[in-house]
């Protein structure tokens, strides 16, 4: 496993990322443990998690199956990098008490203690806002957060789905206030097929430092091969993947993108995790394997290398916006 910084900061970590939500809904306790092994077997050290993972009446649950496997052994928690985030409602019922979600000072007390209980650990090492909060203030915001680091109970802070500008905001007040070190990473939707990002966060998140953190890379199972899939199968794929396919522009795209990897006898998954891995300003694509094997796809495509003239090819499918600012305008 090659490992790099996280954005400017000196925290080591994986090129690939654990992600932990289908722990719970999709993935049992005990099949959950053996991935978290295998992961770590394998020398991945950054998982990735919320509050809000479980849904539903099982808010949290995802938490509280990496806090037992913690539990199991102190080893794991002094190798792991632990990332979680907040901001999402954690009632049972989907109606929030007032202040019992969002990003006010009140809540990230609240729900840091929380997650702290769940995952059976006494520090988060980075702590990450979920989604923008129009209603606080930055200023309210790092207040609450230079707390916690004072009391150990969190290391480093991390946005995700934030656009450029507040990136730029958020940063910009961290200096002013002075003594807070500010957003160093970024979740964003990224991959082959939604580039978007390439447009202001990417850049946004290069020049603050931020290490930006890819999620959804095969963009809902759309970039795993779901074509061959349906033909080695005999039936048709499901959820947003086959929603997307019903597009008929959509579908000659991403047969395209299979025909390209079929003539350099690649299998689609794994290009498009090792794409995201050449990509500047990445530090880590989110792999969240429901199964071992599919555990086992992402360590594989993060040894991969691609050739120059495949990532051409991988261009002419799917071109991205172009260099910012000029995207805008010309």
């Amino acid at each position: 496993m090659k490992y790099t910084q996280l954005g400017r900061t000196g925290l080591k970590v994986s090129r690939l990322v654990l992600g932990t939500m289908n722990f719970g809904p999709q993935t049992d306790e005990a099949d959950s443990h053996a991935i978290m092994d295998a992961a770590l077997d394998a020398g991945i050290n950054y998982f990735d998690t919320a509050n809000v993972y479980g849904w539903g009446e099982n808010k949290g649950r995802t938490e509280s199956i990496i806090g037992n496997w913690f539990a199991k052994s102190t080893a794991n928690r002094d190798k792991v990098v632990l990332a979680t985030k907040v901001y999402g409602n954690m009632g049972a019922d989907g109606a929030a008490w007032p202040n019992h979600d969002k990003l006010s000072a009140v809540n990230i007390r609240r729900a840091v203690d929380a997650s702290l209980k769940r995952l059976q650990t006494d520090y988060i090492d980075v702590y990450q806002f979920h989604h923008i909060d129009r209603a606080t203030p930055f200023e309210e915001i790092w207040q609450a957060i230079d707390v916690l680091v004072q009391q150990g109970k969190i290391l480093y802070v991390g946005s995700s789905n934030f656009p450029g500008y507040k990136i730029a905001q958020a940063n910009e007040i961290a200096a002013r206030r002075g003594g807070t070190i500010g957003l160093v990473s970024e979740q964003c939707l990224y991959n082959l097929f939604e580039r978007r990002a390439e447009m202001e966060v990417i850049p946004a998140a290069q020049e603050y430092g931020l290490g930006v953190i890819p999620w959804s890379p095969l963009h809902g199972g759309l970039l795993g091969g779901v074509i061959k899939k349906e033909v080695e199968g005999g039936r048709r794929g499901s959820g947003r993947a086959a929603e997307s396919l019903a597009d008929p522009a959509v579908r000659a795209k991403i047969q395209a993108y299979e025909d390209l990897l079929d003539k350099h006898g690649l299998e689609p998954g794994e290009v498009a995790l090792a794409w995201l891995l050449t990509r500047p300003g990445v530090t880590g694509p989110i792999v969240g394997p429901r199964t071992a094997e599919q555990l086992e796809s992402a360590l594989r495509a993060s040894e991969l290398e691609l050739s120059e003239e495949l990532l051409a090819g991988l261009d002419e499918v799917f071109p991205g916006p172009g260099p910012s600012p000029e995207a805008f305008a010309w």
